[in-house]
């Protein structure tokens, strides 16, 4: 099981000429490896990109994705990581959904596939991202 974070997810969708490619690749190979997840959060931030609720659920049906809740113990983590976060001058836009996303990943002790790496690895040093090579 891999949890697919959702710029991942973006490059398919608008066809990202720098990173659509890579994208699918990695998606590809983590399938492999058994489900792809999304969780709540990650579909909020896709469904931006989307009119109709219909043509998300269509495109996380052809891609393959599964959703997963997110466990309680990762929302408390989420919670405590943003606070250190907070109190190590971070400002305050944006980066909230990442510490859903990580805590997710780091309490279900899945792999996140992800081109987001500085924020992980800082505070979610245990978790195993799977990242470009840049």
């Amino acid at each position: 099981m891999t949890l697919i974070d959702t710029n991942v997810l973006l490059d398919l969708v608008t066809n990202d000429p720098n990173w659509a490619d890579w994208s699918i690749a990695q998606l590809e190979a983590a399938s492999l490896c058994g489900p792809l997840l999304i969780n709540d959060v990650i579909y909020a931030e896709l469904a931006v990109r989307y009119d109709r609720i219909e043509d998300l659920e269509a495109f996380v049906d052809e891609a393959g994705l599964e959703m997963a809740p997110i466990p309680r113990a990762a929302l408390f983590l989420a919670g405590k990581v943003f606070t250190r976060y907070r109190r190590s001058g971070g400002s305050r836009t944006g980066v909230l959904p990442d510490f859903f996303i990580g805590a997710h990943a780091a309490v279900a002790e899945q792999p996140l596939l992800t081109r987001d790496i500085g924020r992980y690895r800082t505070f979610f040093p245990s978790l195993k991202l799977i990242t470009p090579d840049v």
